[in-house]
């Protein structure tokens, strides 16, 4: 996989390359800030941008402003976010803009090397990827919705691990339940939400847009 990483901190921007390189992937460019970060991405056509929310000069919004701008450029781009802490607002813009190939993890997460890299693989394959933290925000603000409210508490809870971007095996293995049982939860949940085979995008993806409380317009997409 070829990685464009674009992290302010030096230490951790090296220790990401290094942390994707021994993986097997390319870093095809490390960048401090965002300046370059558009015309890199085009230079190198990375199968996955790695990226951090605050960034110079005023590590504010630098990071979020720089992925929604590859997001119109290149729709299909997988870009992870990294953040401090549970930027709420900045979250909610980035998922509103977002068909899917998105992850927003909390730096801590990084600790974790096993799930950091399996979080990089799911969304470079076009998922979605939250941090708990991140989802447990989210849910605390959304409106109640009739479609979720028609949800089982097993089916929510499904789905919550869904957000967080657990694979089906995942699911199973934390809810000791067989991996047809998750399928067979994950259909209904489809079923409820009005994602039938025929909804444009990643039913997957959508799924988890409409548990967080994405309006999903009538192509299938987010709004």
């Amino acid at each position: 996989m070829r990685i464009v990483i674009c992290e302010d901190n030096a230490l951790l921007r090296a220790g990401l390359g290094r942390l994707v390189s021994d993986e097997g992937h390319e870093v095809v460019a490390s960048l401090p800030d965002a300046v370059e970060l558009q015309t890199k991405v085009a230079e190198t056509g990375p199968d996955l941008v790695l990226l951090d929310v605050r960034l110079p000069p005023t590590f504010t919004d630098e990071g979020v402003r720089a992925a929604m701008a590859l997001r119109d450029e290149n729709p299909g781009l997988p870009i992870l976010v990294l953040s401090q802490y549970v930027e709420e607002r900045y979250a909610t813009e980035l998922i509103a803009r977002s068909k899917g190939a998105l992850g927003y993890l909390l730096k801590d997460r990084v600790a974790d090397v096993a799930e950091f890299l399996d979080s990089i693989e799911q969304v470079a394959e076009g998922g979605t990827v939250l941090d708990p933290e991140v989802v447990g925000q989210l849910l605390g603000r959304r409106s109640r919705d009739s479609q979720l409210d028609a949800l089982t508490e097993r089916e929510r809870t499904v789905l919550g691990l869904m957000a967080e971007g657990k694979s089906n095996a995942a699911i199973a293995s934390q809810l000791y339940i067989s991996e047809g049982s998750v399928e067979k939860h994950i259909s209904q949940v489809f079923q409820k939400l009005g994602l039938g085979a025929e909804t444009g995008g990643n039913r997957r993806v959508l799924a988890v847009l409409a548990y967080l409380g994405v309006e999903i317009d009538e192509s299938g997409g987010a709004r």
